[in-house]
């Protein structure tokens, strides 16, 4: 069975979009907005571009869905970040991307935004807390912590073509 596709669009003053691709070629989207709240999309079969349905949840309510999909997503040892007012997302950086084949501390990430890269996924595995002489590289997905606005910085930055 293959992997589901996820892709992330940074939507400038909005938040950003993630776009689920299912085995069954169904697409979702979920607009993670930067007051915590989130948009559900599900997208007709015949026409993808089109939305069939759409459900704006508040940040608790986005959190109850979370739990009724991944009940067992819970530990006591996790931080909850929204207690604390930060976010944590994943942020892909494209093949185009202007960061692609540049160290990481170009970025000035932490420097513009406040928000913080602690890990990087690439298909060899996980780089946790990266150095700023880190290369990155197109298919790299960016773990980022902040507050909601420092995350929605990142991304935007990350997101330049």
């Amino acid at each position: 069975m293959p992997a589901p596709r996820l892709s992330t669009t940074p939507l400038p003053g909005i938040g950003v979009r993630y776009d689920l691709t299912t085995r069954e070629h169904r697409r979702l989207s979920v607009i993670a907005h930067r007051d915590g709240a989130r948009t559900l999309n599900a997208h007709r079969q015949d026409d993808p571009d089109e939305c069939a349905l759409s459900v704006k949840l508040t940040s608790r309510e986005a959190e109850v869905l979370i739990d009724a999909l991944m009940p067992a997503h819970h530990s006591p040892n996790l931080l909850s970040t929204t207690d604390l007012g930060l976010v944590a997302e994943r942020t892909e950086l494209s093949s185009t991307s202007h960061w692609n084949g540049r160290v990481l501390g170009e970025t000035r990430i932490r420097t513009e935004t406040g928000a913080s890269i602690v890990a990087i996924l690439r298909r060899s595995g996980a780089i946790p807390s990266p150095a700023p002489d880190f290369r990155l590289a197109g298919g790299d997905t960016l773990i980022v912590i902040g507050t909601r606005e420092g995350v929605d910085a990142a991304a935007a930055i990350l997101g330049r073509e």
